[in-house]
């Protein structure tokens, strides 16, 4: 750790101050929190930035839309809107959020797509215009202790794994670490190995955290697809991401491309038409790989055009569990037949 990172200690202790007593808050009851008559999955992590809880949430709608009916809850975070918005056909990446908007696309109408700040009220607006929902999946909802989940899975990332953070602003972590143990399952995301000995090692240090179960995951790339038709694909391509960590992408393309350039921005990034005409014209005859989730950012009407005007493609990905994925798909299956069969001979419970 460098020396600067010391200086930012006394901040580090007061936001472990702050978290601790807000938990201690929700924990004895003195801050309102509410179960619903639905089943509730949270997915979150215990830092900021990207943890790969996009592609879990991917991975239960997989899993759980065959068997029931799907709504996914986020906040929606970098739209243009506010307060509580079911998705539909006239929406983009700017009114309801990058990440809500590629899980509307992509699954269209397998399920429901809503976005709201307060999720405490956005559940309840749910589940009075789509009554046949059955499972919500909240997405980044792990600091979210207005809502009690039926079941919560904590996401950490492989390659910057929780119990090697620090807390804000000396790291990346939200909260103390011992907040895993609020988690029902800590699943590892982006994994770069099936290695026995190294997912031992990374479980053993997590169980330090808590007694829970402990399950590894890894990206699935498909093949680049064309975004319009005429697209060429090129041995030689250039990338553009505005993703959280762009590492494993990267390292994906340089294993089957010549990469010449890579215009790397932050999360969230909002392109403008500046930004696309500057890539274009560095790309020259190249073609231009972004990720699913720029992709979604850039169809746009006021961006779609520009696209036209070179090779763009965008890379799919899917998250899998790479060791006991049987063993995880049956668990959540069974969690959610029998939080069902529950909330059937009972009510609401708003306490």
């Amino acid at each position: 750790m460098s020396f600067l990172r010391y200086l930012w200690w006394p901040f580090a202790v007061l936001v472990d101050a702050i978290t601790r007593l807000r938990n201690y808050l929700y924990n004895i009851g003195h801050k309102k929190s509410f179960r619903f008559d639905t089943v509730v999955i949270s997915v979150g992590n215990l830092n900021v930035g990207g943890s790969g809880k996009t592609p879990m949430i991917e991975y239960l709608i997989r899993l759980l839309s065959p068997h029931y009916k799907i709504a996914t809850l986020s906040r929606g975070y970098g739209r243009s809107t506010s307060g509580f918005r079911l998705a539909n056909s006239t929406d983009n990446a700017r009114t309801i959020g990058d990440e809500p908007y590629q899980l509307f696309k992509k699954f269209e109408n397998k399920i429901y797509v809503a976005v709201g700040e307060q999720r405490a009220l956005a559940i309840p607006t749910i589940l009075n215009e789509c009554p046949d929902v059955e499972v919500i999946l909240l997405d980044d909802a792990f600091q979210h202790r207005a809502v009690i989940p039926q079941f919560s899975i904590l996401v950490t990332d492989f390659q910057k794994p929780f119990f090697k953070d620090q807390l804000l602003p000396m790291g990346r972590l939200r909260e103390n670490r011992s907040g895993v143990s609020r988690a029902d399952v800590v699943v590892v995301t982006k994994c770069s190995t099936t290695e026995n000995r190294t997912l031992d090692a990374v479980r053993k240090s997590i169980l330090h955290y808590t007694t829970k179960p402990v399950y590894f995951s890894a990206i699935k790339y498909g093949q680049p697809k064309p975004m319009g038709p005429g697209k060429i694909l090129t041995p030689g391509v250039v990338l553009v991401t505005g993703i959280g960590n762009a590492t494993p992408f990267v390292h994906h393309i340089e294993q089957h491309f010549q990469v010449h350039k890579h215009f790397r921005f932050e999360d969230h990034h909002r392109y403008s038409k500046e930004d696309m005409n500057r890539i274009n014209k560095e790309a020259g005859t190249n073609s231009i790989i972004t990720t699913e989730k720029d992709m979604v950012k850039l169809i746009t009407p006021e961006l779609d055009q520009i696209v036209q005007q070179a090779n763009w493609f965008y890379l799919p990905i899917a998250a899998e569990i790479i060791e006991n994925g049987s063993e995880f798909d049956t668990m959540l299956l069974a969690v959610v037949a029998d939080k069902l069969k529950l909330v059937t001979t009972s009510g609401n419970d708003l306490s």
